[in-house]
Protein backbone atom coordinates (compact mmCIF):
# COMPACT_ATOMS: atom_id res chain seq x y z
CA UNK A 1 0.00 0.00 0.00
CA UNK A 2 1.55 3.41 -1.26
CA UNK A 3 1.99 6.11 1.44
CA UNK A 4 -0.81 8.35 0.25
CA UNK A 5 -3.30 5.37 0.13
CA UNK A 6 -2.63 4.60 3.55
CA UNK A 7 -3.07 8.05 4.65
CA UNK A 8 -6.87 8.00 2.68
CA UNK A 9 -7.84 4.82 4.56
CA UNK A 10 -6.57 6.06 7.69
CA UNK A 11 -8.73 8.98 7.22
CA UNK A 12 -11.82 6.83 5.31
CA UNK A 13 -11.47 4.66 9.10
CA UNK A 14 -12.02 6.10 12.47
CA UNK A 15 -9.04 8.98 12.14
CA UNK A 16 -5.90 8.51 13.63
CA UNK A 17 -4.24 8.80 16.50
CA UNK A 18 -2.94 11.73 18.55
CA UNK A 19 -0.38 13.79 16.48
CA UNK A 20 2.87 14.08 17.85
CA UNK A 21 3.78 17.11 19.61
CA UNK A 22 5.70 20.22 20.83
CA UNK A 23 6.89 20.03 21.50
CA UNK A 24 8.48 19.91 19.95
CA UNK A 25 6.76 20.82 16.05
CA UNK A 26 5.38 21.42 12.03
CA UNK A 27 7.70 23.87 10.04
CA UNK A 28 9.77 21.36 8.29
CA UNK A 29 6.73 19.70 6.64
CA UNK A 30 5.36 22.82 5.88
CA UNK A 31 8.49 24.50 4.31
CA UNK A 32 9.36 21.19 2.22
CA UNK A 33 4.95 21.70 0.76
CA UNK A 34 5.69 25.45 0.42
CA UNK A 35 8.68 25.44 -1.94
CA UNK A 36 7.11 22.56 -4.05
CA UNK A 37 3.92 24.32 -4.49
CA UNK A 38 5.21 28.12 -4.56
CA UNK A 39 7.63 27.01 -7.56
CA UNK A 40 4.76 24.69 -9.79
CA UNK A 41 4.93 24.14 -13.12
CA UNK A 42 6.83 27.14 -15.20
CA UNK A 43 6.88 29.57 -12.10
CA UNK A 44 10.29 30.89 -10.95
CA UNK A 45 11.51 31.28 -7.53
CA UNK A 46 9.95 35.21 -7.16
CA UNK A 47 12.43 38.01 -6.43
CA UNK A 48 15.84 38.12 -6.37
CA UNK A 49 16.45 38.50 -2.66
CA UNK A 50 19.43 38.17 -0.32
CA UNK A 51 19.63 34.60 1.12
CA UNK A 52 20.38 34.45 4.59
CA UNK A 53 21.47 31.06 5.76
CA UNK A 54 19.97 30.01 8.84
CA UNK A 55 22.74 28.92 10.86
CA UNK A 56 20.39 27.00 12.73
CA UNK A 57 18.63 24.13 11.18
CA UNK A 58 20.94 22.07 8.85
CA UNK A 59 19.31 20.51 5.90
CA UNK A 60 18.59 16.75 6.36
CA UNK A 61 20.56 14.38 3.83
CA UNK A 62 18.13 13.42 1.07
CA UNK A 63 16.67 10.03 1.03
CA UNK A 64 15.16 7.78 -1.72
CA UNK A 65 11.76 8.92 -3.02
CA UNK A 66 10.41 5.27 -2.22
CA UNK A 67 10.59 6.65 1.61
CA UNK A 68 7.03 6.54 2.98
CA UNK A 69 5.57 4.00 1.10
CA UNK A 70 4.48 0.92 2.60
CA UNK A 71 5.89 0.33 6.15
CA UNK A 72 8.48 2.89 5.58
CA UNK A 73 7.97 6.32 7.52
CA UNK A 74 6.92 9.35 5.87
CA UNK A 75 10.27 11.67 5.21
CA UNK A 76 10.68 14.98 3.49
CA UNK A 77 11.46 13.22 0.37
CA UNK A 78 8.01 11.50 0.45
CA UNK A 79 6.44 14.46 1.60
CA UNK A 80 8.02 16.30 -1.52
CA UNK A 81 6.42 13.49 -3.46
CA UNK A 82 3.01 13.80 -2.58
CA UNK A 83 2.99 17.37 -2.86
CA UNK A 84 3.98 17.02 -6.06
CA UNK A 85 1.49 14.34 -6.80
CA UNK A 86 -1.77 15.76 -5.65
CA UNK A 87 -1.26 19.26 -5.39
CA UNK A 88 1.04 20.23 -7.92
CA UNK A 89 1.51 24.13 -8.54
CA UNK A 90 -0.30 25.24 -6.08
CA UNK A 91 0.95 28.04 -3.60
CA UNK A 92 1.24 26.58 0.56
CA UNK A 93 1.49 29.97 2.55
CA UNK A 94 2.66 28.96 6.41
CA UNK A 95 0.76 31.60 8.90
CA UNK A 96 2.10 32.11 12.42
CA UNK A 97 2.87 34.57 15.04
CA UNK A 98 6.23 33.20 15.26
CA UNK A 99 8.89 33.38 12.85
CA UNK A 100 11.15 30.52 12.50
CA UNK A 101 14.17 33.04 11.63
CA UNK A 102 15.11 35.93 14.37
CA UNK A 103 17.25 38.24 12.85
CA UNK A 104 19.42 40.06 15.58
CA UNK A 105 21.82 42.85 15.62
CA UNK A 106 25.21 42.30 17.95
CA UNK A 107 27.07 44.78 19.57
CA UNK A 108 29.84 44.70 17.24
CA UNK A 109 27.14 45.33 14.34
CA UNK A 110 27.07 41.73 13.04
CA UNK A 111 24.11 40.28 12.38
CA UNK A 112 22.93 36.54 13.78
CA UNK A 113 20.42 34.05 13.07
CA UNK A 114 18.68 32.02 15.45
CA UNK A 115 15.43 29.96 16.14
CA UNK A 116 13.12 30.80 18.37
CA UNK A 117 12.31 28.17 21.25
CA UNK A 118 8.83 26.61 21.15
CA UNK A 119 6.97 23.70 19.70
CA UNK A 120 5.06 25.88 16.87
CA UNK A 121 8.69 26.73 15.26
CA UNK A 122 9.86 23.21 15.80
CA UNK A 123 7.44 21.15 14.27
CA UNK A 124 7.00 23.27 11.23
CA UNK A 125 10.65 24.03 10.10
CA UNK A 126 11.03 20.88 8.54
CA UNK A 127 7.50 21.18 6.79
CA UNK A 128 8.56 24.84 5.76
CA UNK A 129 11.71 23.58 4.73
CA UNK A 130 10.08 20.45 2.70
CA UNK A 131 8.15 23.14 0.91
CA UNK A 132 9.82 26.28 -0.11
CA UNK A 133 6.98 28.52 -0.21
CA UNK A 134 5.64 31.66 1.71
CA UNK A 135 5.57 31.83 5.62
CA UNK A 136 4.39 34.81 7.49
CA UNK A 137 4.78 36.01 10.75
CA UNK A 138 5.91 38.78 12.92
CA UNK A 139 8.90 40.27 12.50
CA UNK A 140 10.30 40.99 16.04
CA UNK A 141 14.14 40.67 16.04
CA UNK A 142 15.93 43.53 16.12
CA UNK A 143 18.43 43.07 12.63
CA UNK A 144 14.80 41.53 11.33
CA UNK A 145 13.79 45.23 9.25
CA UNK A 146 17.69 45.14 7.67
CA UNK A 147 18.03 41.68 6.56
CA UNK A 148 14.10 42.43 4.71
CA UNK A 149 13.33 43.75 1.47
CA UNK A 150 10.79 46.77 1.16
CA UNK A 151 8.29 44.77 1.24
CA UNK A 152 9.54 42.96 4.04
CA UNK A 153 10.59 39.69 2.91
CA UNK A 154 13.43 37.64 2.88
CA UNK A 155 14.40 34.50 1.48
CA UNK A 156 15.50 31.57 4.52
CA UNK A 157 18.27 29.31 2.75
CA UNK A 158 18.11 25.50 4.48
CA UNK A 159 20.56 23.35 2.82
CA UNK A 160 19.66 23.45 -0.70
CA UNK A 161 15.82 24.31 0.15
CA UNK A 162 14.96 27.67 0.83
CA UNK A 163 11.32 29.42 1.28
CA UNK A 164 10.13 33.12 1.75
CA UNK A 165 10.09 34.62 4.92
CA UNK A 166 7.37 37.30 4.44
CA UNK A 167 7.55 39.63 8.00
CA UNK A 168 4.49 41.59 9.55
CA UNK A 169 5.37 45.10 11.31
CA UNK A 170 4.19 45.84 14.55
CA UNK A 171 3.82 48.48 16.80
CA UNK A 172 4.56 48.02 20.29
CA UNK A 173 1.11 49.15 21.17
CA UNK A 174 -0.16 46.37 19.02
CA UNK A 175 1.99 43.59 20.10
CA UNK A 176 1.42 44.82 23.98
CA UNK A 177 -2.21 44.63 23.13
CA UNK A 178 -2.52 41.40 20.70
CA UNK A 179 0.32 39.30 21.89
CA UNK A 180 0.43 39.90 25.76
CA UNK A 181 -2.56 41.06 26.16
CA UNK A 182 -5.40 39.37 24.36
CA UNK A 183 -3.81 36.37 23.66
CA UNK A 184 -1.44 35.60 26.48
CA UNK A 185 -3.41 37.14 29.08
CA UNK A 186 -6.50 36.02 28.45
CA UNK A 187 -6.80 33.19 25.53
CA UNK A 188 -3.58 31.14 27.14
CA UNK A 189 -4.96 30.97 30.28
CA UNK A 190 -8.32 30.43 29.28
CA UNK A 191 -7.05 27.16 27.33
CA UNK A 192 -5.05 25.63 29.92
CA UNK A 193 -6.42 23.77 33.55
CA UNK A 194 -4.06 25.98 35.48
CA UNK A 195 -4.60 28.12 38.47
CA UNK A 196 -4.41 31.23 36.67
CA UNK A 197 -7.59 33.00 35.33
CA UNK A 198 -8.22 34.61 32.27
CA UNK A 199 -7.57 38.54 31.68
CA UNK A 200 -9.71 40.06 28.73
CA UNK A 201 -10.02 43.81 27.79
CA UNK A 202 -11.54 45.37 25.54
CA UNK A 203 -8.69 47.44 23.95
CA UNK A 204 -6.82 44.34 23.72
CA UNK A 205 -9.40 42.53 21.36
CA UNK A 206 -9.52 45.86 19.34
CA UNK A 207 -5.36 45.15 18.92
CA UNK A 208 -6.26 41.21 17.84
CA UNK A 209 -8.64 41.53 15.61
CA UNK A 210 -6.10 44.91 14.15
CA UNK A 211 -3.39 42.51 13.81
CA UNK A 212 -5.21 39.55 12.29
CA UNK A 213 -6.31 41.74 10.17
CA UNK A 214 -2.78 42.98 8.88
CA UNK A 215 -1.86 39.39 8.79
CA UNK A 216 -4.60 39.02 6.48
CA UNK A 217 -3.30 41.44 4.55
CA UNK A 218 0.03 40.21 4.00
CA UNK A 219 -1.00 36.58 3.28
CA UNK A 220 -3.37 38.07 0.21
CA UNK A 221 -0.72 40.02 -0.57
CA UNK A 222 1.86 37.25 -0.94
CA UNK A 223 -0.71 34.97 -3.00
CA UNK A 224 0.19 34.24 -6.36
CA UNK A 225 -3.34 33.00 -7.23
CA UNK A 226 -6.76 32.95 -6.11
CA UNK A 227 -6.77 29.48 -4.43
CA UNK A 228 -3.73 28.88 -2.34
CA UNK A 229 -3.06 26.42 0.59
CA UNK A 230 -3.05 28.53 3.75
CA UNK A 231 -2.07 26.81 6.88
CA UNK A 232 -2.54 28.99 9.98
CA UNK A 233 -1.15 28.37 12.98
CA UNK A 234 -2.14 28.86 16.53
CA UNK A 235 -4.40 31.23 18.87
CA UNK A 236 -2.75 34.36 17.75
CA UNK A 237 -4.58 34.06 14.77
CA UNK A 238 -8.26 32.43 15.61
CA UNK A 239 -9.67 35.40 13.11
CA UNK A 240 -7.53 35.24 10.33
CA UNK A 241 -9.33 32.18 8.45
CA UNK A 242 -12.76 33.98 7.93
CA UNK A 243 -11.07 37.10 7.19
CA UNK A 244 -8.99 35.02 4.43
CA UNK A 245 -11.86 33.67 3.53
CA UNK A 246 -13.94 36.20 2.23
CA UNK A 247 -10.77 37.85 0.55
CA UNK A 248 -10.16 34.45 -1.04
CA UNK A 249 -13.35 32.60 -0.86
CA UNK A 250 -11.15 29.50 -3.18
CA UNK A 251 -8.15 29.26 -0.95
CA UNK A 252 -8.00 25.99 1.00
CA UNK A 253 -7.56 26.94 4.64
CA UNK A 254 -5.91 24.59 7.13
CA UNK A 255 -5.91 25.91 10.73
CA UNK A 256 -3.71 23.86 13.59
CA UNK A 257 -4.66 25.04 17.43
CA UNK A 258 -1.69 23.79 19.04
CA UNK A 259 -2.41 24.48 22.75
CA UNK A 260 -5.47 22.25 24.61
CA UNK A 261 -9.05 23.61 23.11
CA UNK A 262 -11.05 23.92 26.94
CA UNK A 263 -14.61 22.65 27.71
CA UNK A 264 -17.29 23.95 26.57
CA UNK A 265 -18.15 25.86 30.34
CA UNK A 266 -15.14 27.04 30.56
CA UNK A 267 -14.77 28.84 27.02
CA UNK A 268 -17.72 30.49 27.41
CA UNK A 269 -15.59 32.71 30.10
CA UNK A 270 -14.33 34.27 26.80
CA UNK A 271 -16.27 37.61 26.11
CA UNK A 272 -15.58 37.37 22.53
CA UNK A 273 -16.09 33.41 21.88
CA UNK A 274 -18.31 33.67 19.27
CA UNK A 275 -16.46 35.97 17.13
CA UNK A 276 -13.33 33.27 18.06
CA UNK A 277 -15.63 30.47 16.47
CA UNK A 278 -16.88 32.14 13.57
CA UNK A 279 -13.35 32.94 12.32
CA UNK A 280 -11.77 29.37 12.91
CA UNK A 281 -14.91 27.81 11.31
CA UNK A 282 -13.48 30.07 8.04
CA UNK A 283 -11.40 27.19 8.05
CA UNK A 284 -11.41 24.17 5.52
CA UNK A 285 -10.07 22.06 8.31
CA UNK A 286 -9.29 22.89 11.66
CA UNK A 287 -7.31 20.21 13.78
CA UNK A 288 -6.16 19.66 16.93
CA UNK A 289 -3.47 18.20 18.92
CA UNK A 290 -6.12 14.92 20.73
CA UNK A 291 -9.65 13.82 20.33
CA UNK A 292 -10.14 15.44 23.25
CA UNK A 293 -9.34 18.79 22.64
CA UNK A 294 -11.20 18.11 18.94
CA UNK A 295 -14.68 17.48 20.98
CA UNK A 296 -14.03 20.28 23.63
CA UNK A 297 -14.20 22.45 19.90
CA UNK A 298 -17.40 20.87 18.46
CA UNK A 299 -19.01 21.18 21.78
CA UNK A 300 -18.15 25.17 22.05
CA UNK A 301 -19.73 25.62 18.68
CA UNK A 302 -22.85 24.05 19.52
CA UNK A 303 -23.02 25.48 22.72
CA UNK A 304 -22.24 28.85 21.40
CA UNK A 305 -23.04 28.80 17.84
CA UNK A 306 -26.23 26.00 18.01
CA UNK A 307 -24.36 24.72 14.83
CA UNK A 308 -24.64 21.22 15.25
CA UNK A 309 -22.79 17.97 12.80
CA UNK A 310 -24.89 16.88 10.94
CA UNK A 311 -25.31 14.69 8.33
CA UNK A 312 -23.38 11.10 7.49
CA UNK A 313 -19.94 12.78 7.82
CA UNK A 314 -21.41 14.84 10.75
CA UNK A 315 -20.42 17.85 9.16
CA UNK A 316 -20.12 21.22 10.93
CA UNK A 317 -21.68 23.79 9.10
CA UNK A 318 -21.56 27.75 9.63
CA UNK A 319 -22.43 30.37 7.35
CA UNK A 320 -22.80 28.00 4.38
CA UNK A 321 -19.53 26.43 4.03
CA UNK A 322 -18.24 22.78 5.64
CA UNK A 323 -15.22 22.90 7.90
CA UNK A 324 -13.47 19.58 8.77
CA UNK A 325 -12.57 19.28 12.33
CA UNK A 326 -10.33 16.68 13.04
CA UNK A 327 -7.04 15.62 15.43
CA UNK A 328 -3.35 15.73 14.37
CA UNK A 329 -1.08 14.92 17.13
CA UNK A 330 2.27 16.82 15.96
CA UNK A 331 5.76 15.78 16.45
CA UNK A 332 9.47 16.16 14.99
CA UNK A 333 11.37 15.48 12.05
CA UNK A 334 12.82 11.98 11.75
CA UNK A 335 15.75 11.20 11.92
CA UNK A 336 16.35 14.49 13.56
CA UNK A 337 19.21 15.86 12.38
CA UNK A 338 20.13 17.43 15.91
CA UNK A 339 20.89 14.47 17.78
CA UNK A 340 23.44 12.85 15.05
CA UNK A 341 25.40 16.16 14.74
CA UNK A 342 26.35 16.97 18.73
CA UNK A 343 28.72 14.03 19.41
CA UNK A 344 27.82 10.31 20.78
CA UNK A 345 26.37 9.85 23.71
CA UNK A 346 29.86 8.43 25.59
CA UNK A 347 31.18 12.06 24.49
CA UNK A 348 28.34 14.28 25.57
CA UNK A 349 27.80 12.34 28.60
CA UNK A 350 31.43 13.01 29.41
CA UNK A 351 31.67 16.59 28.25
CA UNK A 352 28.25 17.78 29.66
CA UNK A 353 29.34 16.47 33.40
CA UNK A 354 32.77 18.23 33.26
CA UNK A 355 31.10 21.12 32.09
CA UNK A 356 28.25 20.87 35.33
CA UNK A 357 31.43 20.19 37.30
CA UNK A 358 29.80 16.44 38.39
CA UNK A 359 31.24 12.98 38.50
CA UNK A 360 30.79 10.29 35.64
CA UNK A 361 28.53 8.27 38.36
CA UNK A 362 26.63 11.00 39.33
CA UNK A 363 22.80 10.50 37.99
CA UNK A 364 21.61 13.58 35.37
CA UNK A 365 18.16 14.54 35.16
CA UNK A 366 16.93 17.27 32.35
CA UNK A 367 14.33 19.30 32.20
CA UNK A 368 13.62 22.03 29.14
CA UNK A 369 10.89 24.31 29.06
CA UNK A 370 9.50 27.71 27.84
CA UNK A 371 9.54 29.40 31.29
CA UNK A 372 5.60 29.04 31.99
CA UNK A 373 3.54 28.69 34.92
CA UNK A 374 1.74 25.66 32.75
CA UNK A 375 4.96 24.18 32.96
CA UNK A 376 5.06 22.88 36.20
CA UNK A 377 7.73 23.96 37.21
CA UNK A 378 7.36 24.74 40.62
CA UNK A 379 5.74 21.68 41.29
CA UNK A 380 8.68 19.27 39.73
CA UNK A 381 10.93 21.37 42.43
CA UNK A 382 9.00 20.59 44.86
CA UNK A 383 9.48 16.90 43.63
CA UNK A 384 12.86 17.28 43.54
CA UNK A 385 13.27 18.80 47.09
CA UNK A 386 10.87 15.37 48.14
CA UNK A 387 13.26 13.18 46.63
CA UNK A 388 16.64 14.94 48.12
CA UNK A 389 14.60 14.44 51.75
CA UNK A 390 14.74 11.25 51.72
CA UNK A 391 18.51 10.97 51.55
CA UNK A 392 18.99 8.45 48.95
CA UNK A 393 20.26 10.90 46.26
CA UNK A 394 22.18 13.43 48.26
CA UNK A 395 25.77 13.76 48.37
CA UNK A 396 26.43 14.28 45.21
CA UNK A 397 24.68 11.45 43.48
CA UNK A 398 22.22 13.33 41.92
CA UNK A 399 22.25 16.78 39.82
CA UNK A 400 18.68 18.13 38.71
CA UNK A 401 18.89 20.08 35.49
CA UNK A 402 16.61 22.59 34.44
CA UNK A 403 16.64 24.59 31.35
CA UNK A 404 14.15 27.34 31.86
CA UNK A 405 14.19 30.00 28.31
CA UNK A 406 12.42 33.35 29.44
CA UNK A 407 9.39 34.19 27.56
CA UNK A 408 6.73 37.13 28.03
CA UNK A 409 8.56 38.74 30.17
CA UNK A 410 6.45 42.04 29.54
CA UNK A 411 3.63 39.98 31.92
CA UNK A 412 3.95 40.11 35.53
CA UNK A 413 2.79 36.98 36.06
CA UNK A 414 5.73 35.60 34.14
CA UNK A 415 7.83 37.98 36.16
CA UNK A 416 6.67 36.70 39.18
CA UNK A 417 7.29 32.98 38.68
CA UNK A 418 10.89 34.11 37.43
CA UNK A 419 11.22 35.32 41.29
CA UNK A 420 9.50 32.20 42.90
CA UNK A 421 11.50 29.56 40.72
CA UNK A 422 15.37 31.29 41.44
CA UNK A 423 13.99 31.87 45.26
CA UNK A 424 13.08 28.07 45.22
CA UNK A 425 16.43 26.66 43.71
CA UNK A 426 18.54 28.90 46.31
CA UNK A 427 16.32 27.27 49.02
CA UNK A 428 16.79 23.50 48.00
CA UNK A 429 20.72 24.32 47.39
CA UNK A 430 21.29 26.23 50.78
CA UNK A 431 19.56 22.89 52.09
CA UNK A 432 20.46 20.10 49.91
CA UNK A 433 24.21 21.34 48.68
CA UNK A 434 27.38 20.57 49.85
CA UNK A 435 30.89 23.47 49.05
CA UNK A 436 32.01 21.55 45.86
CA UNK A 437 28.39 20.76 44.50
CA UNK A 438 24.80 22.03 43.86
CA UNK A 439 21.83 19.67 43.47
CA UNK A 440 19.82 21.99 41.27
CA UNK A 441 20.91 23.52 37.98
CA UNK A 442 18.98 26.51 37.11
CA UNK A 443 19.61 27.82 33.52
CA UNK A 444 17.44 30.71 32.67
CA UNK A 445 18.32 31.93 29.03
CA UNK A 446 17.49 31.19 25.61
CA UNK A 447 19.66 27.52 24.85
CA UNK A 448 20.32 26.79 20.90
CA UNK A 449 18.98 23.47 19.56
CA UNK A 450 22.13 21.79 19.69
CA UNK A 451 23.05 22.29 23.30
CA UNK A 452 20.09 20.80 24.37
CA UNK A 453 20.51 17.69 22.52
CA UNK A 454 23.65 17.43 23.93
CA UNK A 455 21.77 17.29 27.17
CA UNK A 456 18.96 14.99 26.15
CA UNK A 457 22.08 12.54 25.03
CA UNK A 458 23.92 13.20 28.70
CA UNK A 459 21.19 13.04 30.74
CA UNK A 460 19.56 9.12 32.52
CA UNK A 461 16.42 10.68 33.07
CA UNK A 462 14.58 13.35 31.53
CA UNK A 463 11.35 15.03 32.92
CA UNK A 464 8.66 16.52 31.68
CA UNK A 465 6.33 18.01 34.33
CA UNK A 466 3.62 20.02 32.07
CA UNK A 467 0.31 20.84 34.24
CA UNK A 468 -1.14 21.31 31.40
CA UNK A 469 -0.29 20.73 27.40
CA UNK A 470 -1.38 20.76 23.77
CA UNK A 471 1.57 17.47 22.85
CA UNK A 472 4.93 18.90 24.24
CA UNK A 473 7.43 17.78 21.79
CA UNK A 474 10.30 17.95 24.12
CA UNK A 475 9.19 14.54 25.11
CA UNK A 476 9.57 13.39 21.35
CA UNK A 477 12.92 15.12 21.48
CA UNK A 478 14.36 13.86 24.11
CA UNK A 479 13.23 10.32 22.54
CA UNK A 480 14.62 11.39 19.26
CA UNK A 481 17.98 12.03 21.14
CA UNK A 482 18.92 8.73 22.27
CA UNK A 483 20.01 6.15 19.85
CA UNK A 484 21.94 4.31 22.57
CA UNK A 485 18.20 3.55 23.52
CA UNK A 486 18.74 4.03 27.16
CA UNK A 487 17.43 6.91 29.64
CA UNK A 488 14.35 6.97 30.78
CA UNK A 489 11.43 9.69 30.47
CA UNK A 490 9.01 10.73 32.87
CA UNK A 491 6.24 12.08 31.49
CA UNK A 492 3.12 14.22 32.37
CA UNK A 493 -0.37 12.57 32.04
CA UNK A 494 -1.78 15.89 31.18
CA UNK A 495 0.28 16.29 27.86
CA UNK A 496 -0.58 14.92 24.58
CA UNK A 497 2.57 13.20 24.28
CA UNK A 498 1.34 11.06 27.17
CA UNK A 499 -1.32 9.59 24.64
CA UNK A 500 1.50 8.66 22.71
CA UNK A 501 4.49 7.16 24.49
CA UNK A 502 3.04 4.98 26.48
CA UNK A 503 6.50 3.25 27.61
CA UNK A 504 7.49 6.14 29.31
CA UNK A 505 6.85 6.58 33.31
CA UNK A 506 3.57 8.51 32.95
CA UNK A 507 3.01 10.26 36.56
CA UNK A 508 0.73 13.21 37.72
CA UNK A 509 2.49 16.14 38.34
CA UNK A 510 0.25 17.66 41.06
CA UNK A 511 1.36 14.62 42.97
CA UNK A 512 5.00 15.37 44.04
CA UNK A 513 5.04 12.83 46.39
CA UNK A 514 4.27 10.32 43.73
CA UNK A 515 6.85 11.97 40.68
CA UNK A 516 9.29 11.73 43.43
CA UNK A 517 8.51 7.84 43.45
CA UNK A 518 8.96 7.65 40.17
CA UNK A 519 12.16 9.96 39.68
CA UNK A 520 13.32 7.13 42.27
CA UNK A 521 12.18 4.07 39.87
CA UNK A 522 13.31 5.83 36.56
CA UNK A 523 17.22 6.17 38.57
CA UNK A 524 17.65 2.56 39.32
CA UNK A 525 15.65 1.44 36.33
CA UNK A 526 17.57 -2.05 35.01
CA UNK A 527 19.33 -0.89 31.50
CA UNK A 528 17.48 -3.94 29.96
CA UNK A 529 13.97 -2.44 30.90
CA UNK A 530 15.11 1.15 29.38
CA UNK A 531 16.07 -0.22 26.25
CA UNK A 532 12.71 -1.84 26.06
CA UNK A 533 10.49 0.91 26.78
CA UNK A 534 13.40 3.29 24.48
CA UNK A 535 12.86 1.31 21.35
CA UNK A 536 9.14 0.99 21.42
CA UNK A 537 9.03 4.73 21.88
CA UNK A 538 11.77 5.44 19.36
CA UNK A 539 9.48 3.37 16.72
CA UNK A 540 6.37 5.18 17.56
CA UNK A 541 8.22 9.02 17.22
CA UNK A 542 9.84 7.45 14.25
CA UNK A 543 6.52 5.86 12.45
CA UNK A 544 4.44 8.95 13.26
CA UNK A 545 7.04 12.02 12.19
CA UNK A 546 5.99 15.87 11.74
CA UNK A 547 6.01 14.70 7.86
CA UNK A 548 3.12 12.55 8.16
CA UNK A 549 1.59 15.12 10.41
CA UNK A 550 1.87 17.59 7.21
CA UNK A 551 1.05 15.06 5.03
CA UNK A 552 -2.15 13.77 6.24
CA UNK A 553 -3.30 17.56 6.47
CA UNK A 554 -2.34 18.26 2.81
CA UNK A 555 -3.90 14.92 1.58
CA UNK A 556 -7.12 16.13 3.47
CA UNK A 557 -6.72 19.59 1.52
CA UNK A 558 -6.30 17.96 -1.62
CA UNK A 559 -8.88 15.98 -1.49
CA UNK A 560 -11.37 19.06 -0.45
CA UNK A 561 -9.81 21.17 -3.64
CA UNK A 562 -10.52 18.02 -5.66
CA UNK A 563 -14.38 18.14 -4.30
CA UNK A 564 -14.17 14.47 -3.18
CA UNK A 565 -15.57 15.63 0.23
CA UNK A 566 -18.47 17.71 0.55
CA UNK A 567 -18.41 18.04 4.08
CA UNK A 568 -16.12 17.93 7.28
CA UNK A 569 -15.94 15.22 9.15
CA UNK A 570 -15.15 14.67 12.82
CA UNK A 571 -12.93 12.06 12.94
Amino acid sequence: MTSLAKLLAMQVLAGSGELVRVASAAIVGTAVAIDCLARGPGRSRGAALKPWDEGLIEQAPARDASEGTGDEPWTEASLRAAIDAHLTGRQIIVVSNREPCVHELQPDGTVVARRPVGGVVTALHPVARACSGVWVAHGSGSADRITADRAGRVRIATGHCSYLLGRVWLTPEEERGYYHGFANEGLWPLCHLVSAAPVFRRNDWAHYERVNRRFTDTVVAQAQSPDPVVLVQDYHLALVPRMLRRRLPHATILTFWHIPWPSAERFAICPYGEELLDGLLGSSIVGFQTPRHRDNFVAAVEHTLEARPRGEDRAIVHRGGPTLVRSYPISIEWPNHWASGVGTIETCRRTVRAELGIGSRTHLVVSVDRLDYTKGIEERLTAIERLLGRGLYTRGRMVFLQIAAPSRMFIQRYRDLAERVRARVETINTRYGRQDSTPVVYVDRYVEPAEVFRFYRAADVCYVGSLDDGMNLVAKEFVAARDDEQGVLLLSRFAGAALDLTEALIVNPYDVDGVADALADALSMPVAEQRRRMRAMRAQVAGHNVYEWAGRMLVDAARLRAGSRQTAVVS
